[in-house]
């Protein structure tokens, strides 16, 4: 992808997209779940409604895929799999949307139609036709999902117009702030698979431009004004991180860059991209909270701090770490991309679910 980039051939992610290309299924009812691609507010979506006897309302899910904002489908195999599993075997009905991608469609598009699904989503006529308690609604999401879903949770806190609340939210390896993208994390594992630092910075500048100013700033960690200084006090590992994820690393403070990027760029700083930047008075009103985080995972601190704040503030919050895990190991569980601890993970996802939801 770099080299095509560099020789002008085509676009980075025109050809990261190949992936989600030879990945993604057509939607397919079978025996146990009727799937559908239908739109929810005018927003793709990939319906799942289990169809045994409901024995009752059905429980709710809203997913969000991961793809770091610019790649990724509802209908890849990985995804599909998960929710028909999740839809059949909890007896949940799953909306999974194809919200817009960047860099076609940038900050805050892809914020504004999950936003836009759930909120449609969310009104009793809704519910009721598709028989879900309105008790028993999560959003959920991976990676940049994961971004999405814990941004929906917290917008929904202040929407007025929306009546129900989230019973849950279900956060796999989310990326929660580009503010400083020097943690532990980011050190130890810059050159790990799925998910290198490199990667992950031109992710984040991919989402709100491309000027290749900002993804060179993002990549030195010195994208951040000293007007905004004020928010590193909410990702300040030096407190929010155990002892055992400082490891020898020391906390030296912000390196702040110039205010020009912030003002061109004003998304970064933006809740709806950065939910880990929220003050306490909107956090400690959060749903029952679920977090998986990975050892060897660039965004494994983003969790971990979010875990911590959210705990400190009296939210209920489950956080699992997988200490042998890497970043996307959830959709490794079945073939031909199949791991034991895919299938490990996979497992104590669907049991927290049917625990909680």
């Amino acid at each position: 992808s770099e080299a095509f980039d560099t020789l002008g051939l085509t676009n980075y992610m025109d050809i990261m997209r190949l992936i989600t290309f030879v990945e993604t299924t057509p939607a397919t009812s079978d025996e146990n779940v009727t799937v559908t691609d239908t739109k929810f507010s005018d927003v793709a979506v990939r319906l799942y409604l289990p169809r045994g006897a409901p024995g009752g309302l059905r429980r709710g899910m809203v997913f969000f895929h991961g793809g770091g904002w610019c790649l990724g489908d509802a209908g890849m195999k990985s995804y599909d799999h998960m929710s028909r599993r999740i839809s059949n075997e909890l007896n949940v009905v799953v909306v999974s949307v194809n919200y817009r991608l960047a860099p076609e469609h940038r900050f805050p598009s892809a914020f504004e139609d999950v936003y836009a699904v759930t909120k449609f989503f969310l009104q009793s006529r809704v519910l009721a036709q598709y028989g879900v308690d309105p008790a028993r609604v999560c959003v959920a999401g991976d990676s940049a999902g994961g971004n999405l879903a814990a941004a929906v949770a917290q917008q929904l806190l202040e929407d007025p117009e929306v009546k129900t609340k989230l019973k849950a939210q279900i956060l796999i390896y989310p990326v929660l702030q580009a503010l400083d993208l020097d943690l532990p994390s980011y050190r130890d594992n810059e050159n790990k698979p799925i998910l290198p630092r490199s990667l992950m910075v031109r992710f984040w500048s991919e989402y709100f431009s491309s000027d290749p100013a900002l993804r060179e700033a993002m990549a030195h960690n010195r994208h951040v004004p000293a007007e905004a200084a004020h928010l590193f006090q909410f990702v300040n590992w030096s407190h929010l991180l155990p002892a055992g994820m400082r490891g020898a690393h020391e906390y030296r403070g912000p390196t702040l860059g110039s205010g020009a990027l912030a003002r061109r760029y004003p998304g970064f700083l933006d809740l709806r991209a950065s939910p880990l930047l929220a003050g306490d008075a909107r956090l400690r009103h959060l749903p029952h909270t679920y977090i998986l985080t990975c050892e060897h995972d660039v965004l494994r601190d983003d969790g971990v701090m979010y875990a911590q704040r959210l705990r400190a503030l009296g939210v209920r919050v489950t956080h699992d770490h997988a200490q042998d895990a890497f970043h996307g190991a959830l959709m490794f569980n079945f073939w031909p991309m199949d791991l034991a601890v895919g299938h490990r993970l996979f497992s104590r996802y669907l049991e927290w679910v049917d625990e909680n939801l």
